[in-house]
């Protein structure tokens, strides 16, 4: 099998709340699989995860509106028109747009137009990482270049499409992969043949935490002077609960102490302000954005994680939060919520607790348990880190998509060599 050349669309690069997209492009570049990255937007983090530095692809960044840019639109539609397959993505574009008649579907196509244009002749594929934009730009650019193309599906891409949308890029591309369970059910579906759709967790490089799992004081939070650290770590969005996390600790009983920690962006002030009206302002302490050695070093240090998630109305929600996972492999007891694929990775009673989205009472009550229970807190931690080592492997993830790249041959002296002896 040839090993394609790669254009891998994403919509930001580089962006701290998407570390796992950085990974698998790492694990791409070290399977020797070649490729470049096209970004739809420039970066607007100002902190940078470690792992950035470890990718050398050359990054293109199209223009983010066609007012910015106005004649590299107009090179690339020049360019882009004389190619065999423009006329067919000029339809399929114009039969979208009169579906969606938004400025983004626009854009969508002038950053095609683009991209087709721009992108080196030694291109072979197009990969796509989120089914709505970038997938959209992926597809019009693929069928202009003559080129396949496939995608990686996460969450808020898929629940917040149209089905029409997503079923009609299915037919277009090769395959695609997701990493839930309930987001393969949920595709295959759509799709013309339920066989493009597979399920491929991201999963965790697992050299980059401790081999052991700290030594936890065993607090109960009987002593004031030795508050249960509680750590979340996620962006201050909607689908992540916050509000909900909150009135749960707001909740917890008054001779339980504890010191809750977020680490993560986002709007914090509403949050902060929540806080102080719930009157636990004092125990907050609000980190903001932190790169991947300081989240590993907070789950070492801290002794109960929790992630309120939730669906919005609009349907956006987390999919299986890589957060949840390293929790787990820093031998963290989890307590969080029963949605999405969730409950794939913590099983009630066994590695966490699970609870229903959008219910404090039930959220506090959880954390009451866990927080009175170290004993029971470390059983849940170590039985957590047994399940991600034995089924969140970022390898074997990485093998199955290097073998749908055409890598086979690279990934033996790669991929296998960094694994750890564990697996």
């Amino acid at each position: 099998m040839t090993c394609d050349n790669l254009a891998i669309v994403v919509k930001g690069y580089p962006r701290l709340s998407e570390t796992f997209i950085a990974q698998e492009i790492l694990g791409i570049q070290q399977a020797g699989i070649p490729y470049r990255i096209v970004s739809l937007r420039h970066p607007t983090d100002k902190k940078r995860h470690p792992i950035h530095e470890r990718i050398t692809a050359e990054i293109d960044y199209l223009p983010e509106y066609v007012y910015q840019e106005p004649m590299r639109v107009l090179r690339g539609w020049l360019k882009a028109r004389k190619l065999p397959g423009y006329r067919r993505a000029r339809s399929i574009w114009w039969q979208d747009y009169r579906r969606d008649r938004t400025p983004n579907r626009a854009r969508r196509f002038a950053q095609a137009l683009v991209m087709a244009a721009e992108l080196p002749d030694d291109i072979t594929r197009i990969y796509a990482h989120f089914l709505h934009t970038p997938a959209s730009v992926a597809r019009y650019g693929a069928i202009m270049r003559g080129l396949p193309w496939c995608c990686s599906a996460h969450a808020k891409d898929i629940y917040t499409s149209q089905d029409w949308d997503m079923r009609e890029k299915l037919f277009d591309m090769d395959w695609l992969v997701t990493c839930t369970k309930a987001n393969v059910d949920h595709l295959q579906k759509l799709a013309d043949d339920p066989a493009k759709v597979n399920l491929l967790y991201h999963g965790l490089d697992f050299a980059r935490f401790p081999e052991d799992l700290p030594n936890r004081a065993a607090h109960d939070g009987r002593d004031p002077k030795n508050p249960v650290t509680i750590l979340s770590v996620g962006r201050l969005v909607g689908k992540k609960g916050y509000d909900d996390l909150l009135r749960a600790l707001a909740g917890l009983p008054k001779d339980l102490h504890w010191r809750f920690v977020h680490i993560g962006g986002g709007n914090g002030d509403k949050y902060k302000l929540l806080a102080t009206e719930l009157g636990i302002a004092g125990q907050c302490d609000w980190q903001g954005p932190r790169d991947q050695k300081e989240v590993i070093a907070a789950c070492q240090s801290s002794d109960l994680f929790v992630l309120a998630s939730r669906v919005e109305k609009d349907g956006d929600r987390d999919g299986l939060p890589n957060v949840l996972m390293e929790a787990q492999l820093c031998g963290l007891a989890v307590v969080s919520t029963a949605i999405s694929a969730i409950p794939e990775l913590i099983t009630d009673g066994l590695n966490g607790k699970l609870v229903a989205e959008r219910d404090p009472n039930s959220l506090s009550a959880a954390m009451a348990e866990l927080i009175a229970d170290p004993a029971l807190r470390d059983q849940m931690g170590r039985k957590g880190n047994e399940i991600v080592r034995r089924d969140f492997s970022f390898y074997t993830g990485m093998k199955e998509l290097a073998h749908r790249f055409g890598g086979d041959q690279l990934t033996s002296s790669t991929t296998t060599a960094q694994q750890p002896a564990a697996e």
